[in-house]
């Protein structure tokens, strides 16, 4: 469990150091002043909780100073965590009952999705799943070649198409290879997209539409991929994903690369979407389940 904790504090270094750790060591033995709030405020704006979160996070606490009787600006600290654990929400249980299970994964250009994908792979086989990777970025041949080198690593199976087939084909073949080889996961990798662009969109509609013949119900599981490192300007992707396909749950990638770890706690609230994963580090096995309680604990470390 030592190792769990100490896992997430490593991977949330850099969003502790800019915003949250300040916080932790400015929360000392003085009274609460409208300095307090004011850096307070400074500081969740700084970590990309961006302004209404903020804005009711600080509510929130002054209700809390007034209702509890606190004066000392180190009472705040138990009152932070409590506040920001209220709005985050474990990871719902994997309990998927298709066999095989087909999650589709969508995301803009450099998210991090494909390799997302793989140490998802890494994490499936570890629990003893059989588990079938779908390379349906026919746009990019540079994201097909990615993930049969993951495979490779892995000794994961890749279905692959040619460069610029259809993804719905190269779809409806993984599904039919998973099938009769009778796997537990299938994990489909699809066009990283621009939000913006309207025909790339309705292509990942097409992509949605073809699952569900290949196996009626699929995809079980449709997560986004969000970079975290991009912050408060996910938000705007993920409204545009859930309008052309069935979003139910987002996977943080990039979390160790970022300063940003804040725009997490917006997600719950602006998307009502559970975070399922979250990307710790480069290796395979950097990919968590993830966990508000480490997660908290692990940006409001002082030290």
């Amino acid at each position: 469990m030592v190792d769990f904790f100490n896992k997430w504090k490593d991977g949330l270094a850099r969003t502790r150091k800019v915003a949250f750790g300040r916080i932790a060591s400015f929360l000392g033995a003085s009274e609460i002043t409208g300095e307090t709030w004011d850096f307070l405020e400074a500081m969740l704006i700084q970590a990309d909780l961006g302004i209404e979160t903020t804005q009711e996070v600080l509510e929130s606490l002054k209700k809390c100073v007034v209702s509890d009787g606190l004066t000392r600006a180190e009472e705040l600290q138990g009152a932070l965590k409590v506040e920001l654990l209220s709005r985050l929400d474990h990871a719902p249980a994997l309990n998927f009952v298709e066999k095989p299970a087909v999650i589709l994964m969508v995301g803009v250009n450099g998210s991090g999705k494909t390799t997302t994908i793989a140490k998802l792979g890494k994490n499936l086989t570890a629990q003893k799943k059989q588990v079938l990777l779908v390379a349906a970025d026919t746009f990019r041949a540079a994201a097909v070649d990615q993930l049969q080198v993951w495979g490779d690593r892995l000794k994961l199976p890749v279905i692959a198409g040619q460069p610029n087939g259809d993804p719905g084909a190269v779809a409806y073949d993984g599904i039919q290879a998973a099938l009769s080889r009778k796997m537990d996961y299938v994990l489909i990798d699809t066009a990283g997209r621009l939000h913006t662009r309207y025909n790339l969109m309705e292509e990942l509609k097409k992509v949605y539409r073809v699952v569900n013949k290949a196996l009626p119900g699929a995809p079980h599981a449709t997560w986004l991929v969000l970079d975290a490192t991009t912050g408060q300007n996910a938000l705007q992707q993920a409204r545009a994903f859930k309008e052309a396909v069935k979003i139910n749950g987002v996977i943080l990638a990039k979390l160790d690369s970022s300063a940003k770890g804040g725009m997490a706690f917006a997600i719950k609230k602006q998307l009502g979407l559970p975070i399922i994963y979250a990307g710790l580090g480069e290796k395979p096995e950097d990919l968590e389940l993830f966990n508000p309680e480490a997660f908290v604990d692990g940006i409001l470390e002082s030290k």
